[in-house]
């Protein structure tokens, strides 16, 4: 019988070996994937802070090439002696990326715009160059977004502007440079973090400077969080799936940003590092089931010999004639202790035997002696006729009941039983008192069958359902009702205990909960709240909801126990 029920020492074996062995690579294989997803996103950390180094490098030297530039402008403006007409059409032929060079008043009026596009356009009705509510943040010198040169009729170039103050004849004016964005654009759409990674310019503000897709930026199907770019410090900062790369220029007003995706990054590495390692797993696991197979057939095969053996024992012990297995020292010393135990069991059964008939022979003769024929056949005349006027199934079905109720109450010790055993338990007490009550009440369970496994504190449901027979249904004109449910709540198991009696006022619930025992023999309320509490905390127990003629519900609320394991007490 305990070969059928438990499993073989060669399983055992085998899913000890395995199992272990599993839970080894399973480990092994999530350490070193997290490991190395780690890697990549340090690599990928690493790759874009150069990309974006180099492009840091390019704009500056290329703002810087603008400043020269304007530098140059600057001192041949202010020197009066220079031909401007001739000096700037030589500027603007070996500076092909110069638009346009134009100054301002100091009440920031076009005084005088030097290009190769022709003149300006007469009704100049916007200068998106220039900006006369700006000019206070023009002082300390000035780099704009890139935007539409709109000073030329038929000409709108993107540029971005760099406006400096000028200094002519001891009045100040402005000189405002605007330079052709297409290299700096060529360059920026040219950079790539990845295969879906890129770059872009914003300002210490967090607006846009330049963005490879700012078409869809602009059409609102592309959006990024400059808000929190612009926060960041200088380095690589990874949000979400994101990895953001910031660095700012050397004209304190931009920044580079570099994005690259962390799925992206690692994906396509892990999967392959995944595909490897379960193919290594999978051998491994091979080898170790033909490895475990082997050890226990070595192993287990004497051990089943022996168990074999013990079993032929167990159901023939007079009879039974034992040859020892061999195997290792171990299972060889057990073998011949065995040998030696049956020899010693055969030999004491036989004395006991002895006694027993000797035993039975001395009570019979005493029974025959004290056995009156004539009493013996009127108390069997008598128990005869009570069964005959009496219910005897209902007797059958009360003894029976009160069988499985002590059965389940002692439950070999344990504190904690499945809940399965706890309804039936339940359900007994309930069979037991229907009856004893003349069918004064009836009772249903609802019981969610994921709920039955879990463990939970014997002796639960019945002194709440006792509660509710003698202090709510006893007693009422109509048929009660006993309502038993058993849900799941998250992480809970709630018991609910429902009847249809007189109910309580709060005081009562209060005396209820606060009495040791229900009556004279029972567990009481407050046994079983007490129980649940030292058991599984003070967020756990016994809820009571009750009003006056409209019946009571009682709430027990415990953990999902899997084990009784879980809760032993240290």
């Amino acid at each position: 019988m305990t070969n059928k029920r438990n499993l073989r020492m060669n399983n055992v074996l085998s899913l000890v070996f395995i199992g272990s062995a599993a839970a080894v690579l399973i480990t092994a294989m999530v350490l070193f994937l997290r490991i190395s997803r780690q890697s990549l996103i340090r690599n990928a950390e690493t790759n874009g802070r150069r990309t974006i180094a180099q492009v840091s490098d390019t704009v500056n030297d290329y703002l810087g090439n603008i400043d020269r530039s304007l530098d140059i402008l600057t001192r041949t403006l202010q020197d009066p002696e220079v031909d401007r007409e001739e000096f700037f059409d030589v500027f603007l032929s070996i500076q092909p990326d110069t638009v346009a060079v134009s100054t301002y008043s100091p009440q920031g009026d076009l005084m005088h715009c030097y290009s190769l596009l022709g003149e300006v356009r007469d009704n100049l009705d916007e200068n998106l160059s220039f900006h006369k509510d700006l000019m206070q943040e023009y002082r300390d010198g000035f780099v704009s977004a890139p935007h539409v040169e709109s000073l030329f009729e038929g000409s709108y170039p993107w540029v971005i502007t760099m406006i400096s103050p000028l200094d002519v004849v001891g009045e100040e004016s402005w000189i405002a440079l605007d330079i052709r964005c297409s290299n700096i654009s060529e360059y920026i759409n040219g950079v790539g973090i990845g295969q879906r990674g890129y770059c872009f310019l914003i300002d210490t503000n967090g607006n846009i400077v330049y963005h490879p897709q700012q078409q869809l930026i602009y059409s609102d199907l592309k959006g990024e969080n400059t808000e929190l770019i612009a926060s960041l410090q200088d380095g690589t900062r990874v949000e979400g799936s994101v990895i953001y790369t910031v660095q700012t220029l050397t004209n304190k007003r931009w920044k580079v940003v570099g994005v690259s995706s962390v799925q992206e990054v690692i994906t396509d590495n892990v999967l392959e590092l995944r595909r490897v390692l379960l193919f290594a797993a999978v051998g491994i696991l091979i080898a170790m089931v033909l490895v475990s197979t082997l050890l226990s057939h070595v192993l287990s095969r004497p051990l089943s010999d022996l168990a074999g053996a013990m079993e032929q024992f167990e159901q023939n012990a007079d009879e039974f004639t034992y040859t020892p297995v061999r195997g290792v020292q171990e299972v060889t010393a057990l073998s011949e202790s065995f040998d030696h135990m049956v020899l010693r069991l055969q030999g004491l059964m036989e004395a006991v035997l002895d006694e027993q008939i000797n035993l039975r022979k001395t009570e019979l003769r005493a029974l025959q002696a004290q056995i009156n024929p004539h009493f013996l056949y009127n108390t069997l005349d008598s128990i005869s006729w009570m069964c005959e006027q009496g219910n005897n199934e209902e007797a059958v079905l009360m003894v029976n009941a009160l069988a499985r109720l002590f059965r389940i109450s002692i439950s070999r010790g344990h504190e904690l039983i499945p809940i399965r055993s706890e309804l039936q338990h339940a359900e007994s007490y309930l069979e037991i008192q229907a009856h004893r009550y003349r069918n004064q009440f009836t009772y249903t369970f609802d019981v969610d069958e994921e709920c039955l496994d879990y463990y939970c504190n014997k002796i639960t449901l019945q002194p709440i359902i006792e509660n509710a027979i003698y202090h709510g249904i006893n007693g009422l004109v109509d048929d009660g009702e006993i309502y038993v449910s058993v849900r799941s709540e998250g992480e809970d198991v709630v018991f609910i205990v429902s009847d249809n009696g007189s109910g309580m006022t709060q005081e009562q619930i209060d005396a209820v909960m606060s009495k040791e025992r229900s009556d004279q023999a029972g567990i009481g309320v407050k046994n079983v709240d007490d129980r649940l509490k030292i058991y599984f905390g003070n967020a756990y127990g016994i809820t009571i909801d009750s009003f006056p003629d409209e019946g009571t519900t009682v709430y027990i609320r415990m953990p999902k126990v899997v084990e009784e394991s879980a809760y032993e007490k240290k």
